[in-house]
């Protein structure tokens, strides 16, 4: 286990630590959980030690797990609430520590029913900002305005694509290498979070930017980063998204266009133009379709922004309301109740 600023071995015995260790190697392997994901898990868990060993007042032993009651994991959470940590994170360090406990009772190190007992809401849902079809075909034919460097607008553009036509996260785009997608193939397997495997459709609008990308390519070798950077790496993200800031500032779009709001565009504009959702959650990579359901949230929106502008009867509805705020306002003026 990396041992970081703050590390686990401050709060937990050194059998404690082992179980730790141990459930996140589970959960890498047997879950095949992502290694960021399997991260962000390790540090749910270490506020949670952090905070039992200031609440016990020595490091926290195995023992101590079996004991703890639900108020005790209550004391969590509000320790948490007044760090000011918003809800939807706690609720996602419970869930971590649900799993966490469940290991421990799959491999009969510890037991406890406690912590299933505890609910904590998840707060407002954050839906997806997409680009709307305008603002995404402006979006990519600026790309050649704000990149001045001829490849560099070629390797943009086919990355943009892929994001947009093809449905990518950042990270599964980045990965590929020049071979993972054959010279004209009219589909090719990604692999996403959890090493999932899935088929990509590639539009004919992508393959030629990629086949126009390839001829400025600095090392078109099958094992070669497909992505590169200006000295031959791996791009890194980081570049990605300043050269998505760059281009938003030229359009003036808002701080929501991102390079995964490209994804979120491939989505929403699937489902607007008659995708069904199944379709779109396997498109995605989704493993739940209550993710893919957040995007026909925003097609509920629009076509309710649709309707109120454009019924007859919505007009008038709302010339109504204006009215009798009018009527009410204008007695106000004179004093009548």
């Amino acid at each position: 286990m990396t041992e970081e600023y703050n590390p686990l071995s401050l709060s937990c015995e050194p059998k404690l630590l082992q179980v730790i260790d141990e459930w996140q190697k589970n959960l890498e392997l047997d879950r095949r959980l992502s290694p960021k994901t399997a991260s962000s898990y390790l540090i749910d868990i270490k506020e949670f030690m952090h905070f039992l060993a200031d609440y016990f007042g020595r490091k926290v032993e195995i023992s101590d797990l079996k004991k703890m009651k639900v108020a005790d994991f209550r004391a969590f959470l509000v320790w948490r609430t007044e760090q000011r940590v918003v809800r939807s994170s706690i609720a996602r360090e419970m869930s971590t520590l649900r799993n966490f406990f469940k290991y421990g009772e799959r491999e009969n190190l510890f037991e406890n029913s406690a912590v299933m007992s505890i609910r904590t809401g998840r707060g407002a849902k954050i839906l997806p900002h997409p680009l709307s079809v305008a603002d995404a075909g402006r979006f990519l034919e600026a790309v050649s305005k704000v990149v001045k460097d001829s490849w560099q607008t070629k390797r943009d553009k086919a990355l943009y694509l892929l994001l947009y036509g093809c449905g990518l996260r950042i990270a599964e785009a980045l990965s590929l290498n020049v071979g993972s997608i054959p010279a004209g193939a009219e589909a090719f397997v990604i692999r996403g979070k959890g090493n999932k495997e899935r088929l990509v459709p590639i539009l004919p609008v992508v393959r030629r930017a990629l086949g126009s990308y390839l001829k400025v390519h600095t090392n078109p070798e099958p094992n070669a980063p497909l992505f590169t950077g200006a000295r031959g790496d791996r791009l890194n993200p980081g570049v990605v998204q300043r050269n998505v800031r760059a281009i938003r500032r030229y359009l003036n779009l808002p701080d929501t266009v991102t390079p995964h709001a490209l994804r979120h565009s491939f989505a929403t504009h699937l489902l607007q133009g008659g995708g069904d959702l199944r379709t779109v959650q396997e498109l995605l990579g989704h493993a739940s379709l209550s993710a893919t359901q957040r995007y026909t949230e925003i097609d509920r929106e629009q076509l309710i922004r649709v309707y109120e502008h454009a019924h007859p009867r919505a007009h008038l509805k709302n010339q109504s309301v204006s009215t009798q705020q009018k009527r009410s306002d204008s007695r106000a003026k004179r004093g009548v109740k």
